[in-house]
């Protein structure tokens, strides 16, 4: 089998929430929460073998409810929070938790994957974020403390869609959707700190901050776009991507190399692009002048003759539903997942080609 090739994984039940297994660095591992209206939902922990090309899985019981969102703790594996839906007094009510997997569920479970599924355990319920007024956000967190409290929707407006953590700023920062505006917010002060008031032509689905670049932020929207801000002038997005024909659901940075942006859409595509010139290592930026020896000097002048730019790497076409969800792995920066709705997994990797050219 080529190592380009994708690995697919078929779940029973329909699907959107996905995350990488944050504070797991070693092994390759996708969290995955199912969402059924009739039978009791569950959590599928992916384990990929990245040495011969195959999936292991567990499979552990939600039967909280259907499972909107899902987002792992960055600084204990066996931690994870939900966002999901369940039916009360005949009316559907929004949910949060942070949940426990139970302690033995990583120990001798790939050698019958089959019985997981069969005989599934339970999660641990550690406590409840219920609050049912602002929408569905999941928000990846270690420990939770509330300190403090401020409304983010204002008069008039639709619901809050979607909210991210910045990494930078002592993780102070955080900006939020609300129909077509993004806000950025201090929780230092509990005040807003910038707004991009029609940053989508319609409504704003996920955002994601550059890891490595503290002022850049990604959107996408159902307005079929990609937009690149620097929060510190808001009036035009530093780039525009409209590769995509229909609501765009998943923006998502690499953490490692952050011209590799990753976006998912309902036209049941999944697109890699090549950001390299708003990227924290644009082609070229590394090399001294002083470090090139005589024979490399021409080679370079070459080389920065002709700059990458900008591009779309690959489309991936292997889901036959909306894709709502594109995660990078946490141990292999090259290596990433995408979820649709009708419960298909598929996970590929960078291609070689590009690999080789950013590292070397």
């Amino acid at each position: 089998m080529e190592d380009d090739a994708p690995v697919i994984y078929g779940l029973e039940f329909q699907a959107r929430a996905l995350t990488a297994q944050t504070a797991e660095t070693d092994a390759i591992r996708f969290l995955v929460g199912t969402q059924s209206l009739k039978f009791d939902n569950q959590i599928h922990i992916i384990d990929f073998d990245d040495e011969n090309n195959v999936i292991n899985k567990n499979v552990l019981l939600h039967q909280a409810g259907e499972i909107w969102h899902i987002a792992a703790s960055p600084a204990d594996k066996a931690v994870l929070s939900t966002c999901y839906n369940k039916t009360s007094d005949s009316r559907v009510v929004s949910c949060a938790a942070v949940w426990r997997m139970p302690s033995d569920w990583e120990s001798g479970s790939h050698e019958s994957p089959d019985d997981s599924a069969h005989n599934p355990q339970t999660l641990e319920l550690l406590c409840r974020l219920d609050d049912s007024s602002h929408g569905n956000a999941a928000w990846s967190c270690g420990s939770l403390q509330v300190s403090s409290a401020a409304t983010l929707e204002g008069k008039g407006q639709l619901k809050f869609t979607s909210g991210k953590w910045s990494p930078h700023h002592n993780c102070s920062q955080l900006a939020t959707a609300n129909d077509t505006a993004i806000r950025g917010w201090d929780l230092r002060t509990m005040s807003q700190i910038y707004c991009i008031e029609n940053a989508h032509g319609q409504l704003v689905r996920d955002l994601d901050f550059n890891p490595n670049r503290q002022y850049y932020l990604a959107s996408c929207g159902d307005d079929c776009k990609v937009k690149f801000w620097d929060v510190r002038n808001v009036q035009e997005p530093v780039k525009t991507l409209e590769e995509h024909s229909h609501w765009v659901w998943s923006v998502c940075y690499n953490h490692s190399h952050d011209q590799l942006v990753l976006t998912a859409s309902s036209d049941s595509r999944l697109i890699l692009s090549n950001m390299v010139s708003i990227s924290s290592e644009p082609f070229g930026h590394l090399v001294d002048d002083e470090e090139l020896s005589e024979g490399e000097d021409n080679h370079q002048e070459d080389k920065t003759k002709e700059p990458l730019k900008d591009s779309v790497v690959s489309t991936y076409e292997e889901h036959e539903d909306s894709v709502y969800a594109a995660e990078w792995s946490s141990a292999d920066p090259w290596l990433f997942a995408s979820l649709s709705y009708d419960g298909r997994l598929v996970i590929n990797r960078v291609p070689r080609a590009l690999k080789y050219r950013i590292l070397l």
